[in-house]
């Protein structure tokens, strides 16, 4: 049976990776944010004094680091005075460019814009590393090291300044966010998500989840069984620890016509801010673009098939902030048209070994079949025209029956207009 990363998440050894640098903060700061961390069962790499130092990271570093989710980088004075530190910030800077995984600046008793534009101290080392630099290649280095600083400073992170609040808030603070991140349950999927991963994979660059300065909005779209939501679960797992906020609203046609607007509004709100009594479909409109527009929001609105439900939940892009990304499935292309979304994936039906795996699976539970099988499973297969549900319906149906069951029960299929 095959696995998809996107319904089975890898499992990282460390949650979270601490860089620092250990005369400005290991005995203080950090340390406190260790324990804090530890105590709240948050597997957290720290490098000790033992492993070997020097200018460049040591392969067990860079281990810890390819096998951590969450990066807390604590940029305090004297932290671009340390070659290692400025090398160990470009190696994160540059796995997790390309891996998907989470980084939070600390600044810690300094100034952010003096990071970014190497101002103050941080000015001062660089000036005192060109100093001894006397090769091409070393000069080079210099520059990426300017870029990691100037690219860390520019994500969303913590300032503190001392004397402006008590410490230990502030790092209960982060331990919450860590939190929050670590905590969020995954989608269930597929129990067998044959032909996922590749579809994931496309949607994953449809998505561009890695550019923060833009909003996009992403069309799924397809006949009714095809997939769409399962997909869309799979790329919600894939990509939700990118985000502030989440909210997956399942089954927004049923639910619309059932409850109302309003409803929907309620729960987007619930989900993303917390509790928010609505009045009307237009006051959520307003509420849910005052607290949602600096909010970097990942929004699944599954199965619409109403402009006006568009309207109501994700009327334009400037509704949410920076980075954030909506996703909507719909059997109705020209819905996605009409709401202005550039960027549409069509889901396919399965092709025919997929089909034929996905219903083996759900017929018999295993891969392997009795080969006396194999024309009544292709039929059933052809039955399904490839869409996933009808095939597992078809399977879960069929399952433990003999040749001339399936026999019977393929001609009352084949009944079916």
């Amino acid at each position: 049976m095959q696995s998809s990363p996107s319904s089975f998440p890898y499992r990282f050894r460390y949650d979270v990776f601490l860089s620092f640098r250990g005369k400005d903060t290991r005995q203080g700061f950090t340390g406190n944010l260790y324990k804090s961390l530890c105590d709240r069962g948050i597997h957290t790499f720290i490098d000790d004094h033992h492993l070997p130092r020097g200018d460049q990271i040591s392969s067990e570093l860079e281990n810890a680091i390819q096998d951590s989710r969450i990066f807390i980088i604590v940029l305090s004075q004297n932290y671009a005075s340390s070659t290692f530190c400025l090398n160990e910030l470009h190696y994160i800077l540059r796995f997790i460019k390309h891996k998907g995984r989470l980084i939070f600046p600390v600044f810690y008793g300094v100034d952010p814009s003096h990071v970014r534009h190497h101002t103050g101290t941080f000015r001062e080392a660089l000036a005192h590393h060109q100093n001894k630099l006397n090769s091409y290649s070393n000069w080079e280095k210099l520059e990426t090291w300017k870029m990691a600083l100037h690219q860390v400073a520019n994500l969303s992170g913590y300032h503190f300044k001392h004397g402006e609040g008590y410490e230990y808030e502030f790092i209960e603070r982060i331990v919450e966010l860590v939190c929050s991140k670590i905590n969020r349950a995954a989608l269930h999927v597929a129990d067998y998500p044959v032909g996922l991963e590749s579809q994931v994979l496309e949607v994953k660059l449809l998505l561009d989840v890695g550019c923060d300065d833009v909003v996009h909005m992403v069309g799924f779209h397809g006949l009714g069984g095809v997939g769409k939501t399962t997909l869309a679960a799979a790329v919600y797992n894939s990509i939700a620890d990118h985000f502030e906020a989440l909210c997956f609203l399942e089954n927004v046609r049923e639910t619309s016509s059932k409850h109302g607007l309003l409803h929907l509004q309620s729960n987007l709100l619930s989900e993303t801010v917390g509790e928010i009594k609505l009045t009307s479909v237009k006051k959520g409109i307003s509420v849910i673009q005052h607290r949602l527009q600096k909010k970097k929001v990942l929004l699944i609105l599954d199965d619409v098939d109403k402009e006006e439900q568009l309207q109501a939940l994700a009327g334009r892009p400037h509704w949410f902030g920076l980075g954030s990304r909506i996703i909507i499935t719909t059997r109705d292309k020209q819905l996605l048209k009409c709401h202005r979304v550039k960027r549409t994936y069509e889901v396919k039906e399965l092709n025919e070994e997929n089909a034929l795996e996905l219903l083996t699976w759900k017929s018999f539970k295993f891969e392997k079949f009795d080969p006396s099988y194999k024309d009544v499973l292709n039929l059933a297969v052809t039955y399904a025209s490839g869409l996933p549900l009808a095939l597992e319906v078809i399977g879960s149906n069929l399952f433990g029956k003999n040749i001339e069951q399936w026999k019977y029960a393929l001609d009352q299929y084949k009944k079916i207009p």
